[in-house]
């Protein structure tokens, strides 16, 4: 069977060999064989990555770096024991109330806890209150607006928009400021440096979008949050200078005490703790002794 016999021959050992007996092809060099061909490629390969980055560096949006380390500040609540600047807190409401408040809410604080940590009297805490209008209990009206209230020292800080609207800059809603100092990696190291972070000039590396301002301690470097402080933009009444550094140590010591209201009063119980522990236990030695002491 001719097709058998055929099949039954053995292969050709490569297939740069001819099936038949004829000779071998002969093999064409291009380049000589002293050429550098492994360098070539490399050479090639990286010429067309950097070709790449040149025309897509324009269109392409840049990439998003790394916040700077915030600047590390003393403050008087941090440590053990810590203390809040009576003083520093009243003044650092006045710059919440003035620079914050329009578009951050403090939605975690009552009137009334301002009785505790910035030491404002009853009638001052009333007056506050007396400046912000709450949601009044009863339905809303169909399409109609929410009824209003006075505020009272019950109640807690209003947010900026009510009835579910929402206030954004860019998008992005500003963020409640109750427990910012908490929230955030750095607490009030970052918070510090974030508010006094404007009014540098980006890298020529870096585009900022429009609307969006640049600052190196966010991440990214740019954020839709305009500079809130200015020099001289607020007055303080115990006639201390309001430098840009000056409000931004004031805010940041009133937002550290919103977010932690309690710590003042929490050393103070750790601390009474620990000493009713070390008499506790230098009675029970004592007892020890003189129980033991006929056998020893």
């Amino acid at each position: 069977m001719p097709l058998v016999d055929k099949m039954d021959s053995p292969l050709p050992d490569s297939i740069a060999k001819p099936v038949g007996d004829g000779p071998a092809l002969a093999k064409r060099e291009y380049l000589p064989s002293s050429f550098p061909r492994k360098f070539f490629i490399l050479a090639m390969l990286l010429l067309d990555a950097s070709l790449l980055r040149a025309f897509t560096a324009g269109d392409a949006a840049p990439v998003s770096s790394k916040p700077l380390p915030p600047k590390h500040l003393e403050w008087s609540f941090e440590g053990r024991p810590g203390s809040y600047d009576r003083a520093a807190l009243k003044r650092g409401f006045k710059v919440y109330q003035e620079a914050c408040s329009s578009c951050h809410a403090l939605s975690h604080v009552f009137f009334r806890d301002l009785g505790g940590g910035p030491g404002f009297s009853p009638a001052e805490i009333s007056a506050i209150a007396a400046g912000y209008k709450v949601p009044a209990q009863g339905a809303q009206k169909d399409g109609g607006a929410q009824p209003m209230r006075t505020a009272t020292p019950a109640d807690s800080f209003p947010p900026p928009i009510l009835n579910g609207q929402a206030m954004a800059m860019n998008g992005r809603l500003p963020p409640d400021l109750s427990l910012i100092a908490n929230a955030r990696a750095g607490g009030s190291d970052y918070i510090y440096s974030l508010i006094t972070g404007f009014g540098r000039m980006p890298p020529a590396s870096e585009r900022i979008a429009p609307g969006m301002h640049y600052n190196p301690y966010f991440p990214g470097h740019q954020i839709a949050m305009p500079p809130p402080l200015t020099d001289n933009g607020i007055t303080y009444t115990d006639g201390t200078k309001p430098t840009v550094d000056q409000q931004a140590r004031d805010v940041v010591t009133f937002l550290a005490w919103a977010a932690d209201p309690k710590m003042e009063n929490r050393q103070t119980s750790a601390f009474s703790v620990i000493l009713y522990l070390i008499l506790f236990i230098g009675l029970l030695y004592l007892t020890f002794r003189h129980i033991w002491r006929p056998w020893h």
